[in-house]
């Protein structure tokens, strides 16, 4: 790592210590690498990695040297995209975005968060499919399939991408498209970092003015139709593509009550569109409902999202059942009660619309390898998100909220609603989304990271992340 000079730093340097406090959640910034390597160049990464291929580290394995990929440093969990006593490539200075001078494209640093994207894009009267939340990092969400206000429209965000450029394990690097190396663009659409290190994503940019939407408050007394409410929003078989809706239920520790934030974004500049009637025809708590631009709308969902707190995410696919949603909330109230002495916790259950209209933009983009057709039907996607204050409750609320996700599962089972799609983005720790890919993708994968990383660097010395091997 001579040759990369002052771009590795070590413990108790000022870049060091900004970059290991950087991450959003409590966890990955509790890891401490042995150094962290700054690279400012593609060929800085192509010399890391190919060095690190052959490093033995300072932890005694067969596998060499372990290291760490990060690109926004926004999964939760500890060991994600940091590693203890190994080497973290921190790719933040990758934060470079440019627009095409045909206005088609937008060619992304995997550094960059979704605010730098929107910042240079919005402006020109562009957007692209991309995240929700202005703080979320660019490669991460990419790489795990993604889901933007557009997605009704234009797929998932890994639909939109034209190319993405890659340092393979050997230090080569390659660009991926639909037309060279196609097995590996395909792959990346959903494989997240089982490859090699991507250093630009060159995605599809459109026209794109203001648009509707804002944050809705219901209570608890009118669950029931708010669940049926979102049942016929997802089954809707004239689904309205400029629509989409983030519906979460939180807990009021105070009151001991529960909640409903329901984020409505509607892509055309059209106040109350008939598409959300039976939600916005229930009483209503508060509104911020206006007509804004995209940035707007993702910085109001970052100020939910602040760094620094532990968090948990764990997340499900279901078929389109309101019966469904209302089980989970009978069984999440029964948990939610036991942890009430839990410091400083924060409980929410999200349910996300996947309605068969995104399969049919992903496969009119080209394909992706997250496994969805539009055979599987309309489906939502669950997830739990926790957050609290001490260390000393971490076990705590993972295993009783694991408890609650099986009694879920089990559930779901017996509604026959189980659905094996597991969201990568949303995924715990002991989730294993990859496999439920399927196992026809799952193969292909495995060819793929057979052909571009024949000794299994990624699989191996990159322990973070969701594996394609046991």
């Amino acid at each position: 790592m001579q040759m990369l000079g002052d771009k590795v730093v070590y413990p108790d340097s000022p870049p060091y210590e900004e970059s290991v406090a950087s991450y959003w959640s409590a966890q990955e910034e509790a890891v401490s690498p042995s150094c962290v390597v700054l690279p400012e160049s593609t060929e800085d990464v192509a010399m890391a990695v190919a060095t690190l291929r052959h490093s033995r580290g300072h932890v005694e394995n067969h596998d060499g040297c372990h290291f760490a990929i990060r690109s926004g440093g926004h999964t939760p969990w500890a060991g994600a995209a940091n590693i203890e006593d190994g080497v973290t490539i921190d790719l933040g200075n990758f934060n470079q975005v440019e627009v095409s001078s045909d206005r088609s494209t937008v060619t992304i640093g995997p550094g960059s968060s979704w605010r730098d994207v929107y910042d240079v894009v919005v402006p020109q009267g562009l957007a692209t499919g991309g995240g929700r939340v202005a703080n979320v990092g660019v490669g991460g969400l990419v790489l795990g399939g993604g889901v933007s206000f557009f997605s009704p429209r234009k797929g998932f965000v890994c639909d939109g991408v034209k190319r993405f450029e890659v340092v393979l394990a050997s230090g080569r690097i390659v660009n991926a498209t639909q037309h060279s190396h196609k097995d590996l663009w395909l792959a990346l659409k959903g494989g997240s970092n089982n490859f090699g290190v991507v250093t630009a994503i060159e995605q599809e940019v459109f026209e794109q003015g203001d648009l509707w939407g804002g944050s809705v408050g219901f209570d608890e007394s009118t669950f029931e139709q708010q669940f049926a409410a979102f049942e016929a929003f997802t089954g809707n078989p004239d689904y309205d593509p400029y629509a989409s809706l983030i519906h979460s239920m939180i807990y009021n520790f105070t009151t001991k009550t529960w909640f409903t934030i329901a984020q409505f974004e509607y892509t055309k500049p059209e106040a109350y569109p008939p598409v959300f009637e039976n939600f916005t025809s229930l009483p209503t708590t508060f509104s911020t409902t206006r007509i804004s631009n995209l940035t707007d709308f993702t910085e109001e969902l970052a100020v939910s999202n602040p760094p620094g707190q532990r968090r948990m995410f764990v997340t499900s696919t279901y078929s389109n059942s309101a019966e469904m949603l209302k089980q989970i909330f009978l069984m999440a109230n029964e948990t939610v009660r036991q942890m009430e002495d839990v410091a400083g916790l924060i409980f929410i259950l999200s349910s996300q619309p996947e309605p068969t209209i995104i399969q049919k933009a992903s496969a009119e983009a080209g394909g992706n390898s997250l496994g969805l057709t539009v055979e599987d039907g309309p489906l939502f996607n669950f997830q739990w998100t926790l957050t609290w204050d001490d260390a000393e409750d971490d076990e705590r609320v993972e295993q009783q909220v694991r408890d609650a996700y099986d009694q879920a599962e089990r559930k779901a089972r017996e509604l026959g609603v189980q659905q094996k799609f597991i969201y990568l983005n949303y995924a715990a720790q002991w989730q294993d989304p990859i496999s439920g890919y399927g196992e026809d993708v799952v193969k292909r994968l495995q060819h793929v990271s057979r052909k571009y990383d024949p000794t299994g660097v990624f699989q191996k010395q990159v322990p973070g992340g969701f594996k394609l091997f046991d």
